[in-house]
Formats: structure tokens, C-alpha cells, sequence
């Protein structure tokens, strides 16, 4: 049992840090931005093609974070502030961050092709036993960045102006920006911080899986059940949304099936590996996979 829990508090904690992501923009701009996904395969693919240029993969683990947050930036100019400009109450940001991950996931497939490749391992080889279980450090790793990134984000929006000043442009940027606050420098900053947060979680979750072009929609998909289940009032408890949903996305594959797999939220994501050194086998053997490449 000590096995799932601490598995599914692993994956949970990358669930949870997209949760977070997308929770985070949430609360400033009441926007929930749905290219999130696409920034976590920006780093990815980022870190595996300077690997794959023969640097060390460090750099790439440094860099894709700072390119995912870049694009998130970008994301806030072109598919969320037009739409806020022209009509504040307007849902239109739905279709515009839809659209700007899709143009975005496809570039990606362009530029780089549609094929899965290896990340390198970095930590994914290193076994560590607690208790009964044994866990890689890349996992222990997730789980420590994860716990650090949430404290920091709620010192932020308890204790310092930034965090206080970060709900005015939710409940009225009209009145924010009389009292002199820059709302569009504080949402950009928003956006920035998020990009950054999905980026993080890319490159903690690559060396257990593959970098493709088309991952970040899937994770999208759990960091927004995570949000959900946690609540997007307050950002941090997406990171208790995202724990819960690993836990039991790895509780249904021990003690269901593997093919329990395909009816639940965390439906590629295996059994933790019995030796430290066998790769995690996310989206590996999944029949649901195989279908939705057919169809690609």
C-alpha cells in the first residue's frame, strides 16, 4: 500500500503543479488558460533537443522552464488581454487559449515531428527505498519541487504586495488601475509565473516518460481535474486536488487492473517500476493511446 500511496503522491505532485498553474491564472484574471499543457511540451521538447545537441541535459532542464515561461507571456498577450480589452465578462478567452494551444501543439509537431523520443533519465535512475517502497529520486525530487514551489506561491499571496495587489484585476480592474495599480503588468506576470510553473512540471515528468509534441493536452486535462477537485480560489489547494488524483488514479491500477487505467483521469500512467531503473512506462501500452494516434 506504501508503494501506491508515494507513487500516486509522485504524479500527483506534477497533476498538482499544472493544477496550480492554471489555478494561479485563474485567481488574477478569472481566465483559465487552456494552452497551460502546451507550455509543460515546450519544455520538454525544449531540454530534449538541446540533449539530443549533444548538451548536457542540465541546460535543457534550466532552459525549458524559461521558454515555457516566455511562451506564457505570449499566451496572455494574443489569446487572453484582446479578449479582456474588448469585453472583460466575455467567455471568448475559452476558444482564444483552445486555439492558441492547438496552433502551438502543432508547430511544435512541425517544427520538431510528430514522433515520441527519449528524454534523458537524469534522476530516474536512482533508486531510493522508504519503508517498503522504493521510489526514484526523480519522483522524491517532484514530490520536494512541488512542496516548495506551493509554500513560496502562498507566502507570495499572504504576506507580500505583489500576492494582495494579484486579486484586484479579478474584481475590478477598472478601479485597480485608479488607485495605480499596472493590472496588465500584474496578469503578464501571472501568466509568466504559470508558464514557468508548467514548464517545472515538464521537466520533472519528462525523464519518466517520452517528449511529444502532443503531451501537454493530456496533462492539460489532469492539471484542470486537479483544479477542479481542489478548488481555484485558492491556488494551492489544486496541489491538494492534483495529490488526491494521483493517489487514486494509482490506488484503481494496483488494486483494479491496468485496464482500470483507460477509465480514469490518470489513465497513462503505469505501475511504479519494481527496479529503480526501469523507465516509467507513461503512455506506454495504453490502448486508449494507440487509438487517439490512429487517429492523428
Amino acid at each position: 500500500m506504501l508503494q501506491f500511496v508515494l507513487s500516486g503522491v509522485s504524479i500527483g505532485a506534477i497533476y498538482g503543479l499544472l493544477g496550480l498553474a492554471l489555478a494561479l491564472s485563474f485567481y488574477v484574471t478569472r481566465v483559465i488558460n487552456f494552452a497551460q499543457g502546451q507550455m509543460l511540451t515546450i519544455a520538454i521538447v525544449v531540454a530534449a533537443s538541446l540533449s539530443e545537441a549533444g548538451y548536457s541535459p542540465w541546460i535543457g532542464v534550466a532552459l525549458g522552464p524559461i521558454a515555457a515561461c516566455a511562451i506564457g507571456v505570449v499566451s496572455y498577450f494574443v489569446a487572453v488581454r484582446p479578449i479582456l480589452k474588448a469585453d472583460r465578462f466575455s467567455f471568448g478567452w475559452m476558444v482564444s487559449t483552445l486555439g492558441f494551444g492547438l496552433a502551438l501543439e502543432n508547430a511544435i509537431a512541425y517544427v520538431v515531428g510528430p514522433r515520441s523520443r527519449a528524454f534523458p533519465p537524469l534522476l530516474n535512475d536512482i533508486g531510493v527505498h522508504i519503508g517498503g517502497a522504493l521510489l526514484t529520486a526523480q519522483q522524491i525530487l517532484a514530490i520536494a519541487v512541488a512542496a516548495v514551489i506551493v509554500v513560496a506561491l502562498e507566502v507570495v499571496r499572504r504576506w507580500k504586495l505583489f500576492g494582495k495587489v494579484g486579486m484586484a484585476p479579478a474584481s475590478d480592474p477598472e478601479m485597480a488601475e485608479c488607485i495605480g495599480a499596472n493590472t496588465m503588468m500584474v496578469a503578464a506576470a501571472t501568466f509568466a509565473i504559470s508558464g514557468l510553473i508548467a514548464g517545472i512540471a515538464g521537466v520533472l515528468i519528462a525523464p519518466r516518460t517520452f517528449a511529444n509534441p502532443y503531451l501537454g493536452g493530456t496533462f492539460n486535462t489532469f492539471g484542470f481535474v486537479a483544479m477542479m477537485i481542489g478548488g481555484a480560489e485558492n491556488p494551492a489547494f489544486a496541489m491538494v486536488g492534483g495529490l488526491l488524483l494521483g493517489v487514486l488514479s494509482e490506488g484503481a491500477n494496483t488494486y483494479i487492473n491496468s485496464q482500470a487505467s483507460g477509465l480514469r483521469p490518470g489513465a497513462f500512467i503505469g505501475r511504479s517500476p519494481p527496479d529503480a531503473r526501469m523507465r516509467h512506462p507513461l503512455f506506454r501500452g495504453s490502448p486508449f493511446l494507440n487509438d487517439c494516434r490512429d487517429m492523428r
